[in-house]
């Protein structure tokens, strides 16, 4: 049981924590949620006695087990399996003292301790794990100073799997892993034995993993049962619950003090009038709930090219004369498409990226795109890069030098920077902040292809919603790298598998890819090499990749079909809007009542222009209705409106 009473605790003065309570029984698994800068790793770092509370405090039952991801590992020369064998120390401390034991009774109390931790089993589990986390054998028994910093984030988070806590706590566990990696955490954790607390953004996780919603929010925490759409679901009733019952109050708050200020001062009805007022004053408020501000995005959709906008005729990609990453790759990519890469870290999803956008020459073959096309890259490494004393209105000033102070402040209110924002330091931006800036500065030209590097790091799930609306609105080709499953079932429309060497079409969705992993890894694990059989959801039953392929194919299809139609709906919705505009500008003009005391003509010109403004929107809405049912019929979604 992990019990937090009245947690109170400030930074620099401000109140992040305040009386704020909740209670997590044994073997829970919670989503810790929340916006950004919420309190959600102040959190973490409470429970694990890293910072003291202002008030409050936090209880655990006795001998509790806490576990966590190290920020750091040691530059080591110990290799990978050792280094995760290790992480349980009782087993590590058995077997050092059973080499020196002498007293017959102790040595027989260490290895019956060692039979109920099941130390024989502990290297086969640690090299499950790792293998799960995408080491293979040979990367197993090097030593740790050989990875980077990310495959070193795997390396502790493997560790402190293995350890199996009591009380496992895991922030954002799923930042430095491939989509592979992420789908085998996402199925370990759903099995895991004992109490889990995950801070993360990915929306499926928070719906697979965990059966309990912490929320943090205004200083307080909530706890919802269920995952994280039912959360969603049962706040927002919750939320329109109370702004219905602080309506009522408000009303009836009114109706009293209306009775209390008509009949105070008559002898006949002061008692009545004082009973009242004391009503009022008993009356407790309810508390009126302040919406969080939602966060938009809008990519700005660029002028059609005649397809194919870019192809690739048997080319080889890499660094080096002679070493290719990527050999014979002969592609095709059309404005309309929307693909995802698959394929595990190391296969070259990131050099074929590089490849489409045209900052990696091919050391073979032919690179061919359209002349006027532009191409917008967006990578997280670019954050790095990024002039921290600049402001994000510099920095999109630099690139659009031409532009007016409007249209560069447009293209960043596109993503969220108000003006205030906009004239912040770079340096002091968040990790979301500088992800919607790097958004902004990409696609300040209207490119015609998208490349999507892991675009979602270090976005919350408001902002991770607000990229899927934005790339399904968006008029151009995407192709995208993420390790988000909600991202690319919900944007993407053709997967293409990076593998050995190639690249092809994958004829599947996600689902199916989680099949394949399943069934090579069982293939590994009947040659006999260890930490093959990881625990991926099985084929559904049913299944046939043939129905899977025809459906592809059929979506493709009407796709094509109905382009033509979608075009006019947009089109007739863009004058709709625009017609609108203009009845509602006419209609403020004639609200002034300065218009009646100057020139009767100009009130009569205003009138009649009014007049046929709505006679056009009215026969603008006919063909926006008709453009609507004619997408219908021809079995397309119709298209969204703000009408």
């Amino acid at each position: 049981m992990l019990k937090i009473s009245d947690l109170t605790y400030r930074v620099a003065g401000r109140p992040l924590f305040e009386r704020a309570s909740a209670a997590i029984p044994d073997g829970a698994h919670v989503g810790l949620v929340g916006r950004n800068g919420a309190g959600k790793t102040t959190l973490l770092r409470l429970i694990l006695g890293e910072l003291d509370p202002d008030g409050g405090e936090i209880e655990m039952s006795s001998g509790l087990r806490l576990g966590t991801v190290a920020q750091e590992l040691p530059d080591t020369r110990t290799s990978l399996l050792d280094l995760v064998l290790a992480a349980d120390r009782e087993r590590g401390h058995l077997l050092a003292e059973a080499e020196h034991a002498t007293d017959p009774q102790r040595i027989a109390d260490i290895h019956h301790r060692l039979a109920d931790i099941e130390a024989h089993r502990a290297a086969p589990r640690a090299a499950r794990i790792l293998a799960g986390l995408g080491f293979d054998d040979a990367a197993q028994a090097r030593p740790l100073s050989d990875f980077s910093g990310g495959w070193r984030m795997r390396v502790a988070l493997a560790a402190a799997l293995f350890a199996s806590p009591d009380l496992l706590l895991l922030d954002e566990p799923t930042n430095h892993l491939d989509l592979e990696a992420t789908l085998w955490l996402e199925n370990y954790l759903t099995n895991y034995p004992h109490t889990v607390v995950v801070v993360s953004h990915d929306r499926e996780l928070l719906n697979k993993v965990v059966d309990r919603i912490l929320h943090v929010d205004g200083g307080k925490l909530t706890l919802y049962n269920g995952g994280y759409d039912r959360f969603e679901n049962t706040r927002r009733e919750r939320i329109q619950h109370q702004m219905s019952q602080n309506e009522r109050q408000l009303a009836e708050r009114k109706r009293i003090q209306a009775f209390v200020d008509r009949f105070r001062a008559k002898a006949t009805k002061a008692r009545q009038a004082q009973s009242r007022l004391k009503a009022l004053q008993r009356m407790e408020p309810i508390v009126a709930v302040a919406e969080e501000k939602s966060i938009s995005f809008d990519f700005p959709s660029p002028e059609p090219l005649p397809a194919p906008l870019l192809t690739l005729d048997e080319v080889d990609a890499g660094y080096e004369t002679g070493k290719p990453v990527l050999q014979k790759l002969s592609l095709r990519i059309d404005s309309d498409d929307r693909i995802a890469l698959l394929g595990a870290n190391g296969n070259g999803k990131s050099t074929l990226v590089k490849l489409l956008a045209g900052r990696l020459k091919p050391l073979q073959g032919q690179r061919r795109a359209s002349g006027k096309l532009r191409v917008g890259y967006f990578a997280q490494h670019q954050a790095d890069e990024l002039d921290l004393d600049a402001t994000p209105y510099q920095l999109m000033l630099r690139l659009m030098p031409r532009a007016t102070e409007s249209q560069v402040r447009a293209q960043l209110g596109r993503f969220g920077f108000s003006q205030e924002r906009a004239e912040v330091k770079v340096g002091s931006l968040s990790g979301g902040e500088k992800a919607r800036l790097l958004f902004a500065l990409m696609s300040r030209n209207a490119p015609h292809l998208m490349l999507l590097d892991e675009p979602t790091n270090h976005l919350d799930l408001d902002a991770r919603e607000a990229v899927v609306e934005a790339l399904n609105a968006y008029q151009g080709a995407v192709v995208l790298v993420s390790h988000d499953p909600h991202l690319i079932e919900l944007s993407a429309e053709r997967l293409w598998l990076v593998k050995d060497g190639a690249v092809g079409a994958y004829d599947g969705d996600l689902e199916d890819y989680r099949a394949l992993l399943l069934s090579e890894r069982r293939a590994s694990a009947d040659e006999g090499r260890a930490g093959r059989n990881g625990t991926l959801v099985a084929e559904p039953a049913g299944y046939t990749r043939s129905a899977k392929k025809d459906q592809r194919r059929a979506a493709a299809d009407a796709r094509a079909a109905t382009s033509g139609l979608r075009k006019s709906a947009q089109a007739a919705e863009k004058r709709l809007e625009r017609l609108q505009a203009e009845c509602r500008s006419l209609e403020a003009q004639l609200a002034d009542p300065e218009i009646y005391r100057g020139p009767t003509a100009a009130l009569m010109t205003l009138q009649i222009k009014l007049g046929d403004t709505k006679k056009s929107l009215a026969d603008a809405e006919q063909a926006w209705l008709a453009a609507q049912d004619a997408l219908e019929r021809a079995g397309a979604p119709a298209a969204a409106s703000n009408t």
